[in-house]
């Protein structure tokens, strides 16, 4: 189920070796919540994998990566690869890329809303149909919504009130939601910065182990 997803989310995987370059029509059109995605790529642990641009951009990038050792790729787009698509205003992130096929069984938390439903976050409002919250005395502490990129892979966004860290919400309702991916037929995705360290031990808890694969997408894409 990864590479369908990777297949319908970038254009083509696996990589032939290297870091492959594809034009894929995908990049022109708006991404789940309407935003843009200019470029958007994943490699795995050995540095292999796709980067996606739109066609008409594709020579130039793949000129860009063209020979570089796995090691240099990212400084290079991180220099380089906005202008390259036609968004030198932008940065390029790059992030740590987990995907599940063993959700961690741990016990529910939450109860599945409308992400219309009142009392919650902004950051909730975007996701279409139903969100994961966890409410105590009837207001919001920790919630997740899911990106629906593909009907072949989502991914997992989880948010939790500072008040409430610390006691294992955030890994229970990402299992939980990983679980109902899972079921659905799609593969769940977490991605995350990897400075952001609570987020990767969330990661870890609820079944994402890190395999070394990373994300790479203008700021804002991902």
């Amino acid at each position: 189920m990864l590479t369908t997803f990777l297949r319908a989310w970038l254009g083509s995987w696996p990589s032939p070796g290297g870091l492959l370059v594809v034009g894929h029509p995908a990049r022109e059109k708006p991404r789940w919540d309407g935003g843009e995605q200019f470029a958007l790529g994943v490699t795995d642990a050995d540095g292999n994998g796709v980067l996606s641009v739109p066609p008409a951009r594709r020579d130039a990038v793949a000129a860009l990566v063209a020979g570089l050792d796995p090691a240099t790729v990212e400084a290079a787009l991180a220099a380089e690869l906005p202008a390259l698509v036609g968004r030198p205003e932008q940065r390029c992130f790059t992030g740590v890329f987990r995907w599940s096929q063993a959700p961690a069984a741990l016990p529910d938390a939450g109860e599945w809303e409308p992400s219309d439903a009142p009392g919650l976050p902004g950051w909730l409002r975007p996701f279409p149909g139903e969100v994961l919250v966890v409410r105590e005395d009837g207001e919001y502490v920790a919630g997740v919504g899911l990106k629906p990129h593909d009907v072949s892979g989502i991914e997992i966004s989880v948010g939790t009130e500072e008040r409430a860290r610390g006691r294992g919400l955030a890994r229970r309702i990402v299992a939980r939601a990983a679980r109902r991916v899972v079921v659905s037929g799609a593969v769940p995705i977490y991605l995350h910065d990897p400075a952001n360290t609570a987020s990767a031990h969330v990661a870890v808890a609820a079944g994402f182990p890190d395999l070394g694969w990373k994300v790479h997408a203008l700021a804002g894409t991902a």
